[in-house]
């Protein structure tokens, strides 16, 4: 049983101004799995007046020191990966590989790629006679999920770490075991006291005071379109930068060629991981309406190998986070059936043989039209929806036909027609054939958010740029 009663704050371990507490389900047992302090406004006066105190000396350091603290931190956080991976697995359900595999791996691929891109970022650039330069915009709240905890504290945390900002960091109170642990690899890497500051709590007690909070200059926020909604109208009065990485209904299209078959089945795959609860999962998948038929057969066969079971063995996917995602997962699977989409593998109700636990079983949906619930709303659990397409246009069309334009999806033989396909997809991440690269951008159009994260991209929202004009004579500029 774990017990966290105590936030980071200025560079020290300190109780929360009001006793509360909350408690943390193991979403495999259904059991409580430890204790968190939960925290206040008052805690967030705390956390921030540290961070301000702290910004003035962090954000004249240079290159040589902020790039010391960084990898003192990536050593630290190396000698944790275990700790956080079995965290990970407690909180939300994790299954050991892919907690200690992608889920911490993440983490530490992130912070190299910081450490990387602070090597040779250019700070100042002379522009003729005017001096450019990127200053630390100031004191960060940084508001991050529980479905990817590493992942979004390490783009967070470490781009407003090297371009010179100080923090205060609020995890998701459905994961705060790993964002505890991080304030531990923090303190031990010796970052200086007040750079980095940790408060653990829910929304409406930390993060709409952290949000709202005048000492604060910039917000950075991932979770749900809803909750960023809010976020926003919080900072609004403080006309203070906000960056929001949201929600996402991601189409795939599979083209017509060799591969087909295969794409389709690597198509479930990739949304059947993490249990389904990614952002930027491949939701829609796009095939050609005349070979539906083999789309389902590969389908039903690539969701069939989807063991689904206790996080702690060898399975694929563990439960969803929570009671409450449990039932909207239901409760939308149930819609699916009922809008007349033909149910190929999973359906409602836990797994065969799985009792307690959020489980949910590997589902899929075809004959799908985009106007059907199923194919318009974030499920944000293990199911997929099958979209027939006529032709590219059509299929473009289908796949640019939503709120949201967080990621998108083209598998298939022939390059460069998988390549024309991308760019005409209205979203900020497209991955031709599952490319993956730590230095692309990451964001959203539309009603997936602003702003980008991930390498040199990640760095800019952390930075105000201010031209200094006659810093050359004009001689000089010619």
């Amino acid at each position: 049983m774990r017990e966290y009663l105590r936030f980071y704050i200025g560079g020290a371990w300190v109780g929360a101004a009001e006793p509360r507490t909350m408690e943390v389900v193991n979403p495999a047992t259904e059991e409580v799995c430890g204790t968190v302090a939960v925290g206040s406004a008052a805690d967030v006066d705390r956390a921030v007046a540290a961070a301000r105190a702290a910004f003035t000396g962090w954000s004249a350091t240079g290159r040589k020191e902020r790039l010391e603290v960084l990898r003192n931190i990536l050593e630290e956080y190396q000698k944790r990966g275990g700790d956080l991976a079995a965290a990970l697995t407690e909180e939300m359900g994790a299954p050991a590989s892919l907690a200690g595999g992608f889920q911490v791996g993440l983490g530490a691929g992130h912070l190299a790629k910081a450490i990387e891109v602070l090597e040779r970022f250019a700070f100042e650039e002379r522009r003729g006679a005017t001096l450019v330069v990127k200053e630390p915009i100031g004191v960060c709240g940084l508001i991050t999920p529980w479905n990817w905890p590493m992942n979004q504290i390490a783009v967070k945390v470490f781009p407003a770490l090297a371009t010179g900002c100080t923090m205060v960091l609020k995890p998701s109170e459905r994961s705060p075991f790993t964002g505890q642990i991080m304030a531990e690899v923090m303190d031990a890497a010796g970052v200086p006291a007040g750079v980095f500051n940790l408060v653990q709590g829910d929304g409406p007690s930390v993060g709409v005071p952290l949000s709202s909070h005048p000492g604060v200059d910039m917000v950075s926020f991932t979770g749900s379109t809803r909750a960023g909604v809010e976020i926003a109208r919080n900072a609004a009065p403080g006309v203070k930068r906000v960056t929001q990485e949201l929600g996402g209904k991601s189409p795939n299209i599979v083209l017509d060629d060799a591969d087909f078959a295969e794409n389709v089945a690597a198509g479930v795959g990739t949304m059947m991981g993490n249990s389904g609860q990614t952002c930027s999962a491949p939701s829609r998948m796009l095939v050609p309406a005349a070979r539906m038929d083999e789309a389902v057969a590969a389908a039903r066969r690539a969701a069939e190998q989807v063991t689904v079971g206790d996080p702690n063995g060898d399975v694929v996917i563990g439960p969803v986070v929570s009671a409450s995602q449990f039932e909207k997962v239901q409760a939308l699977i149930q819609k699916g059936i009922d809008e007349g989409a033909t149910l190929v593998a999973g359906g409602t109700g836990r797994p065969d043989g799985l009792e307690k636990g959020y489980y949910v079983k590997p589902t899929v949906f075809a004959n799908v039209t985009n106007d059907m619930t199923i194919a318009r709303e974030e499920i944000f659990g293990p199911v997929a929806t099958i979209i027939g397409y006529d032709d590219l246009d059509h299929a473009v069309e289908i796949a640019n036909d939503t709120e949201y334009g967080l990621a998108g999806y083209v598998a298939g033989a022939d390059l460069d027609q998988a390549r024309a396909v991308a760019r005409r997809i209205r979203a900020g991440w497209v991955a031709v054939n599952d490319g993956f690269d730590f230095g692309s951008p990451f964001g959203g159009y539309k009603k997936s958010g602003n702003g980008r994260e991930w390498g040199e991209f990640g760095f800019h929202d952390y930075l105000e740029v201010k031209g200094i004009l006659g810093y050359a004579p004009d001689d000089a500029a010619s």
